[in-house]
């Protein structure tokens, strides 16, 4: 009897074993000289090569830079990195050319070895001669500060600068509060007021409240600092929501 051979067909392979092929005989060739593979590693600023000898912004950018951070306490107690605070100021080193509004060209207004104060996530941070630097736009700029009292701020653009009125210390019923169950202010003294924000024509327009008035303002708005005699705060006139009287 004449015998009959089957031959098979093609292999149908589910869709998770014919991934499973695909990957299968692909191997990662190790470094020669070297076992496993180097990790990544990972900077929180980028590191500008040697080779490179100044950096130039543009535009309203400014390169600042930034303070060197305290690493010990006032009490000399040597702090470790992860609790050291981050500066929020620093000194120019270069600026752009500055802006255009429409038939004006607008300089940047913050001169070279200006020592500033600015936004706390303001930025790009990078390396450079082996300091820390910080690219930034000149809107991001809180003010000037040449002394190391946040009363001395001068602010830019539309910016204020308000003393914090002090916290209750006590309920209407009479009750001691805690630090920590104190309500936060919304209220406080104008310190100091910024040239205004830029028109159309290049001119700034001049704030409407002025050093002196006690005004209340969004409670979420600004950077705080802390001064020698109490706390500011710096926001921009549009978080003032009245003044006082």
């Amino acid at each position: 009897m004449a015998s009959v051979q089957l031959s098979a067909g093609p292999r149908v392979l589910s869709p998770a074993a014919a991934a499973a092929a695909k990957l299968e005989g692909l191997r990662l060739a190790a470094p020669r000289g070297r076992r496993g593979y180097r990790g990544l590693v990972l900077r929180a600023a980028p590191v500008v090569s040697p080779k490179y000898t100044s950096i130039k912004p543009l535009g309203d950018r400014v390169l600042v830079k930034i303070k060197t951070s305290d690493d010990k306490t006032v009490g000399g107690i040597l702090l470790p990195t992860s609790v050291q605070s981050k500066p929020q100021g620093g000194e120019v080193v270069a600026v752009g050319e500055g802006r255009s509004m429409g038939s004006s060209s607008i300089e940047i207004s913050v001169p070279v070895g200006a020592q500033v104060v600015y936004s706390k996530y303001a930025g790009t941070e990078l390396e450079f001669n082996d300091s820390d630097h910080l690219i930034l736009k000149e809107d991001d700029i809180i003010g000037i500060l040449d002394t190391d009292n946040v009363k001395d701020l001068k602010p830019l653009n539309d910016r204020v600068l308000i003393k914090v009125a002090e916290a209750e210390e006590k309920t209407k019923g009479g009750l001691l509060l805690t630090q920590a169950t104190k309500e936060k202010p919304s209220i406080g003294t104008v310190i100091a007021v910024g040239p205004g924000p830029l028109v159309e024509d290049g001119s700034r327009k001049p704030l409407s409240i002025t050093p002196g008035n006690t005004v209340m303002y969004s409670k979420y708005a600004g950077s705080e600092f802390k001064g020698e005699d109490g706390e500011y705060i710096v926001l921009r006139v549009s978080d003032v929501m009245a003044v006082l009287s």
